[in-house]
């Protein structure tokens, strides 16, 4: 049986992350009778392992926990895992259209702006610069 620390040390996370893992329910820790801590066993050693790794493919730990509950009814989380990275690759390519859109609007700004000349507030501008961009 291993503590919080050793746990960390073991998996290669930080203690904090498996303190809040056990605060959320991905974990349930047995309590040692003399002194509270608590315990936990290999299983746990490879919950942290899958839970990193997941997270490491984008699964947030709500995700992790459905993928849990799968597993404890005796289900294939399969499935599942693969609709949920399916909706997270449509939702990454989605946000990757908008940051390029982003980053063109900045790249146009910034060459336009180097043409300009600095310039001083007053009651009707704020920073020219940004109000030059339609």
């Amino acid at each position: 049986m291993l503590t919080v620390s050793a746990l960390s040390k073991v998996a290669e996370t930080s203690a904090d992350a498996i303190r809040h893992y056990v605060r959320i329910g991905l974990l349930t820790p047995s309590r040692n009778p003399d002194n509270g801590y608590r315990l936990f066993s290999d299983d746990d050693v490879k919950k942290v392992r899958f839970i990193c790794r997941a997270k490491g493919l984008g699964f947030s730990l709500r995700e992790i926990q459905t993928i849990f509950d799968h597993g404890t009814a005796r289900q294939s989380p399969c499935p599942v895992v693969r609709d949920m990275i399916q909706q997270r690759i449509n939702k990454n390519r989605e946000r990757l259209v908008e940051l390029n859109r982003l980053q063109q609007r900045m790249d146009c700004a910034l060459e336009k702006w180097k043409t300009m000349p600095d310039g001083e507030p007053d009651d009707k501008a704020i920073c020219h610069l940004i109000e030059s961009i339609n």
